[in-house]
């Protein structure tokens, strides 16, 4: 099992837009759901990602989590559409 730092550092290296969207990461540990939980925020965008024990697995070995950056590309052009 990773801790939440290790795998939000993670996160970001493997989706440096995070960053340079300045979107705020956090990550907790779900042990009702048994799942980590991505929480994701920007001005008034918010999102909220449910990443299964496996995934987590995957993005700790350098594979990117597909799901999560799919939601991540996602509240990114949300984000930029606001921005015209």
């Amino acid at each position: 099992m990773h801790d939440k730092k290790e795998l939000c550092e993670k996160i970001t290296s493997l989706y440096p837009e995070i960053g340079e969207c300045g979107i705020d990461v956090e990550v907790d540990f779900d042990s009702e759901k048994k799942c980590w939980i991505v929480d994701l925020k920007k001005d008034t965008h918010e999102l909220t990602h449910h990443l299964e024990s496996l995934d987590a697995n995957a993005c700790m070995d350098g594979k990117q989590c597909v799901s999560l950056g799919m939601e991540i590309a996602q509240l990114k052009k949300n984000i930029m559409g606001d921005q015209f």
